[in-house]
């Protein structure tokens, strides 16, 4: 079993920051790639940003030059720092991973979400 969770979600100013952490536990023999989706209400789920093992970082076009991901394989977390946050960035975040099970499959996980508000 896989297990997938989220923190770091809350209430920002335009303008401010926020640090997203997500770390995988379980069955998990590596780690192919993880990142962040988010869904605001009424819309569809969209991606934000992925990252692979080996540090190769993936954005949306919306977050370009003011998020960062970054990975710690030997954890199995995966970080989104968030600067310059506008009211348009809130959603749920959810993160997701795609791993290597210790019984040798490839599977996708998901988290809860955590919730980014920003709001003046």
């Amino acid at each position: 079993q896989v297990r997938v969770v989220e923190s770091g979600g809350g209430l920002v100013h335009p303008g401010g920051s926020l640090r997203l952490s997500c770390k995988a536990s379980g069955s998990i023999r590596s780690i192919n790639h993880m990142g962040w989706y988010r869904q605001a209400q009424e819309n569809e789920r969209e991606l934000v940003a992925t990252i692979t093992s080996g540090d190769i970082a993936n954005y949306a076009d919306s977050v370009k030059g003011r998020f960062t991901i970054s990975i710690d394989n030997a954890q199995k977390t995966v970080y989104l720092q968030m600067n310059n946050l506008k009211p348009e960035d809130s959603a749920v975040y959810y993160c997701h991973t795609d791993v290597v099970t210790t019984w040798g499959t490839r599977r996708t996980y998901g988290g809860q979400g955590t919730q980014v508000t920003v709001s003046s």
